[in-house]
């Protein structure tokens, strides 16, 4: 965010000098990046919360060291005056302007909210197990996040809600089946964050909706949940970036949304090649995943650095997959190789002369005859 306000900030002392923009509106573009900044957490902010964790962990430790030692009303007591004091800190915090402190104080409330789930039951002998634990957790910070508007409860909540899915559907031992409630969680989490603010939540979400995917193929392994996958993740990649406003105004994502559709589509295709390696057609897979690369550049990679950057690491990633399930076949492995450099450059020289061409009306446009 520091970087984008900074570059932003110059650009608008540039386009006020070469007069695009009269002073009046100049500063009020200013002062719109000033207050838009002030509502990220900084980097000192994070390290505040950081540090907040670890004096939380270090309470927590102290009392469980001696929890034999503590009377039972001692111990419920320390547990819930370390709450209390996160949660009403926190918010005296945050009312006077120290929003990354605040929320620092939060997170040690929520992570104390936890150990206290876990020493309390095991004080007085509840039953219940780790994913019934998890899911308890994640409600109970998901409502403190509504009533204090915190967008780091709120992540942390989807955090958890996560941590909670992957326990209640799959450990080493058993195989469990996939809870359908996570879907409902998740989108009363969408409807939190959206009243928190919170970013990262959403964007949270969305990767994990692609890993509750990924689990409905890991329980079934139908090769049609990733197709389906790779195709709606195409799908949003694209309007995304074709109808950035809208999908922004919706999602309110802060930008990004073409790389949760770069990343669905990656992972969709990666289990595709891995279910078809011995199969003819892994070869059209591969041309697929080359394709999406080259087509989420086209769509969206002008715009988006994180996008472009996904799309090299998936290139490259696919080429050590294509040369791993052809190491026997060497020719065959050149061959792709070649073939694929060709159609690539055959695109990039399409795709020269097409811009060429939309942009000699605009450059030519006015010139002399």
């Amino acid at each position: 965010m520091a970087s984008y306000a900074t570059r932003l900030k110059t650009d608008i002392e540039r386009w006020r000098a070469a007069g695009l923009v009269d002073a009046t509106t100049a500063r009020r573009l200013l002062e719109d990046v000033e207050n838009t900044g002030r509502r990220g957490i900084s980097f000192g902010a994070i390290v505040a919360m950081l540090a907040a964790l670890l004096l939380g962990a270090a309470i927590l430790i102290f009392v469980a060291a001696n929890w034999q030692a503590l009377p039972r009303l001692a111990r419920v007591g320390m547990l819930f005056a370390v709450i209390l004091s996160g949660y009403l800190g926190g918010a005296g915090l945050r009312a006077r302007g120290q929003n990354g402190a605040g929320e620092a104080a939060y997170m040690v409330a929520a992570a104390a909210f936890g150990a206290s789930i876990a020493l309390i039951g095991q004080m007085y002998h509840l039953s219940g197990d780790e994913a019934a634990a998890l899911l308890t957790w994640c409600l109970g910070v998901g409502l403190a996040a509504i009533l204090l508007r915190s967008p780091a409860l709120t992540a942390a909540a989807v955090a958890l809600s996560v941590a909670w899915l992957w326990t209640d559907s799959w450990d080493f031992w058993r195989q469990s089946p996939l809870p359908w409630q996570w879907l409902v969680l998740a989108a009363g989490l969408w409807a939190v964050s959206l009243w928190t603010a919170s970013r990262a939540a959403r964007h949270l979400l969305l990767l994990a909706f692609v890993g509750y995917v990924c689990l409905i193929y890991l329980h079934g392994e139908r090769l049609a949940v990733p197709v389906a996958l790779a195709v709606a993740s195409a799908l949003f990649l694209a309007v995304s970036a074709a109808r950035e406003a809208a999908s922004e105004r919706i999602l309110r994502l802060g930008g990004g949304a073409p790389v949760h559709g770069l990343i669905g589509f990656a992972v969709a295709m990666m289990l595709i090649q891995a279910e078809i390696v011995d199969d003819p057609v892994f070869m059209l897979a591969a041309l697929v995943t080359f394709g999406g690369c080259v087509a989420a550049l086209m769509l969206a990679g002008r715009d988006s650095r994180a996008l472009r950057w996904c799309a090299y690491a998936l290139f490259t990633l696919e080429l050590g997959v294509v040369y791993v399930a052809t190491v026997g076949t060497m020719l065959g492995t050149a061959g792709f190789l070649l073939a694929a450099g060709l159609i690539l450059a055959a695109m990039a020289a399409v795709i020269i002369r097409l811009e060429k061409r939309l942009l000699a009306p605009a450059t030519g446009r006015g010139a002399p005859s």
